[in-house]
């Protein structure tokens, strides 16, 4: 019988080892689910649960993948499932009736009552964190026949900048002296440079995980915005005027995407890394998103459509920032203790676009980054309402971006991606009658950010 047992257990991981790996760069993602049980990445180098690194890579026991937030090896914390009131289920179901125009008027009062409840504030976000990385998964991974790598994410501290901040000024005081207005300004710049490259120094920790455990796609459906950075520059700058903020937000997010590049994406040059767009309904030209807004050859970044017939009214675009739109309004998808729920945000375009990504390159593995890359930019369908709001002007065409890559194993990309293209046809869906109001552009919630 252990014999048996035996030859079972190597003919299994001889069939993980031979899989591809998508790692899933989020909240956590649960590997107990019904629709995960044959989809998980599992490390056969190391014994479960024996306090011991046998692959002597630094992550003790990381079985399916590794928790950064914690530094152990438990990629989602179970202790959450089931503690959940119906409010935030009832949340994303009021909120797709909202996008296909459904709402009620009792919906609406509903939503905006709870918009203003703190409580329910502090359990939404909890349950996003909680069901996020999961649902981002069941997307990225579906019909592709490739394993999850769970890469939990470290959340940011920015407190303990806060407090070193104030301790500065409270020792010059101490001293009689009076900090000027420009001194402050100076100080807190280089606060938040010192803190995009300690974040991106540990996220480039992130990619080298990523690289070592050859994954070919990874995605990242997280992400600091403008808005979100002008709020951590609130944090040591409150009295500065509205203009200083936006100067330092936009160093912020500047030395955030320079560091992303030089250091994250960088450290996993075989991996294509795709990225969300962001949820502000911004444009990312002008005021940046990171990391989607890193511009590299194995990095790709993804705008959220309705459908496919319409930019949806929380994402953010870009005509030079961002790559590709796919579609990300009510998505269903695998939540945490064996549930679906349908959710919206360029979270969900994001894992959408790697799900193609990871079938390009496993239609034909010899690709690199770039060239799977430019088979998905190069097979989108063109869209007028995506002129001058994405770089492709088009939504992602998974059938002719496959085909394009059977092609590419006997020609160059090049010829492929146009071959494929009089080939396949654009995708067909049927019109539905958008009735989105502005205002839903609120009801979508920021990417999970590493600054929380």
């Amino acid at each position: 019988m252990m014999k048996f047992s035996s030859v079972l257990l190597g003919a299994f991981f001889a069939l993980n080892a031979s899989a591809s790996v998508v790692a899933i760069i989020d909240s956590g993602v649960d590997y107990k689910h019904k629709d995960f049980v044959n989809s998980m990445w599992i490390n056969a180098n190391e014994i479960p649960d024996n306090n011991r690194d046998e692959d002597g890579n630094g992550y003790q026991d990381d079985i399916y993948g590794w928790n950064f937030a914690k530094q152990n090896n438990q990629i989602i914390d179970y202790k959450y499932l089931g503690t959940f009131s119906e409010d935030p289920y009832k949340y994303f179901e009021v909120q797709g009736r909202m996008f296909w125009g459904q709402t009620t008027e009792e919906d609406k009062k509903w939503l905006a009552s709870k918009r203003g409840d703190e409580k329910f504030m502090k359990e939404m976000g909890i349950f996003g964190n909680f069901v996020h990385g999961t649902h981002v998964a069941g997307i990225a991974i579906k019909d592709t026949g490739s394993k999850i790598l769970g890469v939990k994410l470290i959340p940011t501290e920015v407190g303990a900048y806060v407090k070193y901040y104030n301790s500065v000024l409270s020792k010059m005081e101490s001293k009689g002296k009076k900090p000027s207005s420009s001194f402050k300004f100076k100080m807190v710049k280089a606060l938040l440079e010192k803190l995009a490259v300690q974040q991106m120094t540990m996220m480039e920790e992130i990619g080298a995980y990523v690289a070592g455990h050859k994954s070919i796609v990874a995605n990242g459906s997280f992400g600091t915005g403008f808005e979100q950075a002008k709020s951590i520059v609130e944090q040591f700058y409150k009295k500065g005027t509205d203009e200083e903020k936006s100067q330092l937000a936009m160093h912020f997010m500047n030395a955030l995407i320079k560091a992303g590049e030089e250091k994250f994406v960088g450290a996993a040059p075989n991996t294509l890394f795709v990225f969300a767009a962001g949820n502000e309904g911004m444009d990312n030209d002008q005021f940046p998103t990171s990391p989607a807004n890193i511009r590299a050859d194995n990095s790709i970044t993804v705008a959220a459509t309705m459908g496919r017939d319409q930019l949806a009214v929380f994402s953010c675009y870009g005509a030079t920032k961002v790559d590709v739109a796919a579609p990300g309004v009510t998505i269903l998808s695998s939540i945490p203790g064996d549930e679906y729920l349908r959710v919206s945000g360029t979270s969900q375009a994001a894992p959408y676009v790697a799900n193609v990504a990871a079938r390009v390159r496993n239609t034909n593995p010899k690709l690199s980054p770039k060239n799977a890359k430019a088979i998905i930019m190069g097979t989108v369908d063109f869209k007028d309402f995506l002129k001058g709001k994405v770089i492709t002007e088009g939504v992602v065409n998974p059938k002719r971006a496959v085909r394009a890559a059977e092609l590419s194993r006997d020609m160059n990309v090049v010829e492929a991606i146009k071959q494929a293209r009089s080939e396949v046809s654009d995708m067909r869906a049927p019109k539905i009658n958008y009735m989105v109001p502005q205002w839903a552009k609120g009801f979508v919630f920021p990417l999970p950010n590493m600054f929380r």
